[in-house]
């Protein structure tokens, strides 16, 4: 392990490892902490089929360590390690690891990716790649003609369960609220769609089945007098009720928007802080595709390099 790096990548997902590669061939030799996951959301996933140059689908297991091998056969040291504080006040940036052991680096790239928000319901956990998903783009080809639900009421909820209805056979829009927060013409869309079906004042209280999602106990109007609990029979089961970016540590230090995702110089990965770029979900609350964040990865490894040329760093 060394102590001062040119190039420091903290996250380990498709935006990191793609970083690590692209700065391994310019010769940056790139150093990356991976993190409390390694290989990033897409290693809870099961098959993936939309990521160029795998036909026959691959696990998102196998295609983070496809990643990884690659980015170690061009230089990239890849250690183990959580990245717990940062100093970006000055030149080398300051990075403790665990704790612990502190790094510098000349430039960084925060590639730590994003998080999930879950109902906290046991089964989530218990079906986790067997039915629930926290991504309609990613599974959703996986249940045409079945029948899904999607959970969530805002933008986001509605995109998804609009999508999905191109694919399933059927759609519910389970909504806690007795109405949606999403905007007026998406609202329009799911309401006009003959294939979702918007389940108001609901709540998910369960899942079953015996080898994957086979239905959904849900309760409506919670905690009133006219409570009433029921099962829908669903075969997926879609959490859209939005994502935390993992950007806890930088708060403060880099300006992150309302929601916590970091703030960067498009069509650029620059932050607010020279030297320091961001790529993945941790920098993009729209598209949340591994494709994507591995495109990212790329332009924050070539911003890095022409970074340090100009610094003569």
């Amino acid at each position: 392990m060394r102590n001062k790096v040119r190039c420091l990548i903290i996250g380990s997902g498709p935006a990191g490892y793609t970083a690590a590669i692209y700065a391994s061939r310019a010769n940056l030799e790139p150093v990356l902490y991976e993190g409390i996951q390694p290989g990033g959301q897409l290693t809870t996933t099961t098959e993936v089929e939309n990521f160029p140059g795998y036909p026959e689908g691959i696990t998102g297991v196998e295609l983070m360590a496809d990643l990884k091998k690659q980015a170690e056969k061009y230089g990239a040291e890849i250690l183990s390690g959580n990245v717990t504080a940062v100093d970006f006040s000055a030149t080398p940036k300051k990075v403790t690891i665990d704790g612990e052991t502190t790094v510098e680096a000349d430039a960084v790239i925060i590639a730590t990716g994003a998080t999930a928000k879950y109902l906290g319901i046991p089964d989530e956990t218990k079906y986790s790649g067997m039915g629930v998903s926290a991504c309609a783009t990613c599974d959703g080809f996986f249940y045409r003609k079945k029948n899904v639900a999607v959970v969530g009421g805002g933008d986001t909820a509605c995109e998804e369960a609009v999508y999905l209805s191109g694919l399933a056979g059927k759609v519910y829009l389970i909504v806690r609220k007795p109405y949606l927060r999403a905007s007026k013409v998406m609202q329009e869309r799911v309401l006009n769609n003959p294939k979702i079906e918007v389940l108001f004042d609901t709540n998910t209280i369960g899942l079953f089945g015996e080898n994957g999602v086979e239905g959904a106990h849900l309760v409506k109007h919670l905690g009133e007098a006219n409570e009433e609990k029921y099962d829908i029979a669903i075969d997926g089961f879609f959490l859209a009720i939005g994502h935390t970016p993992n950007t806890k540590i930088f708060k403060d230090i880099l300006e992150l928007d309302e929601v916590g995702y970091v703030k960067i110089a498009e069509p650029s990965t620059k932050t607010n802080v020279p030297g320091v770029f961001a790529a993945g979900d941790v920098a993009d609350p729209h598209y949340r595709q591994a494709i994507t964040a591995a495109g990212m990865g790329c332009r924050a490894a070539i911003d890095v390099e022409r970074y340090l040329s100009e610094k003569g760093l």
